[in-house]
């Protein structure tokens, strides 16, 4: 069955980032000229995407606005002949057509695996990209398009990693490697979260990024159903991809390309950095300033 259908978690208080975030939704944070979560949406949508849950909470109106068409402004720029504003409104107007966005609020229990249960439900039983609304990746094929060409060899599971020191292995959720099937897809089989450098089972880290198939979402209905019969915990994601490797085939792609987590203040400040060089227009100036300023 084809990956049509993505979802984007973005309930987070963003709490690393505060004060920053108190009004602003961290996915609405500006990477390059872009806020984050259009990072992402642009991505998607690249990779062939076609139904774009997004999962908010309150206070994430800015989300819905920066997407919905704004046709009044458009003309109203174009009356005034700032005719590149005007095409640049446009085009992230048509993201929302094109990637069919839809927005669900989330209900029930703490744990990032309750977005996925919540559209899940809306979904149908077909497997689902689950990208993160605070990472941007650089990479000449999409990290959506790389896991969906994994998941197209394999039918099962798929978990985005990226290569990592193992001193930071404490950081990360971490795979336990079964397999190598080349082209940088591993058979996994679970993964242990956090561990301390010497007990990390691979030098590789479990970033945002998974395809997701009907066994992981009734795992994710097995851990929800417990906690609302002990309230105790949290609905994890990793938990439910664990629980289904026990019985089950999972993989792993290890992602080609550069990877910036926003998430935090100083991750956050590297890929704006990262992106400033990057730009076209004002790259060479911003080098040239850096030197300077070293």
């Amino acid at each position: 069955m084809k990956i049509r259908k993505a979802v984007i978690p973005a309930a987070g208080i963003g709490s690393r980032l505060l004060p920053l975030t108190k009004a602003i939704p961290k996915e609405m944070l500006p990477v390059g000229d872009k806020p984050v979560i259009e990072h992402t949406v642009r991505e998607l949508v690249a990779s062939g995407i076609t139904d774009i849950t997004i999962v908010v909470s309150g206070g994430k109106s800015l989300i819905q606005d920066h997407f919905r068409p704004n046709p009044a402004l458009v003309a109203q720029l174009r009356a005034d002949g700032k005719t590149a504003y005007a095409d640049a409104v446009e085009e992230v107007g048509e993201l929302s057509r094109l990637g069919h966005i839809t927005y669900l609020d989330q209900h029930g229990p703490y744990g990032n695996g309750t977005p996925v249960l919540n559209a899940a439900r809306h979904l149908s039983d077909e497997p689902m990209l689950v990208l993160w609304p605070d990472d941007v990746f650089v990479a000449e094929v999409p990290r959506a398009q790389q896991l969906i060409n994994a998941y197209d060899r394999t039918g099962a599971p798929v978990l985005a990693l990226m290569p990592m020191d193992p001193s930071e292995s404490q950081r990360y959720g971490v795979p336990v490697v079964a397999d190598d099937l080349g082209s940088g897809l591993l058979r996994i089989a679970g993964l242990r979260e956090k561990p301390k450098p010497e007990d990390a089972p691979s030098n590789f880290a479990a970033i945002g990024g998974y395809v997701v198939t009907p066994g992981i979402i009734d795992e994710l209905r097995a851990q929800t159903k417990s906690w609302y019969e002990h309230r105790t915990g949290e609905v994890y994601l990793t938990d439910a991809i664990n629980a289904h490797a026990a019985d089950h085939a999972v993989f792993a792609q290890v992602i080609q390309g550069r990877w910036y987590d926003t998430g935090n203040p100083a991750d956050y400040l590297v890929a704006q950095f990262a992106s400033a060089l990057a730009h076209p227009q004002y790259g060479g100036h911003l080098r040239r300033m850096a030197n300077e300023l070293a």
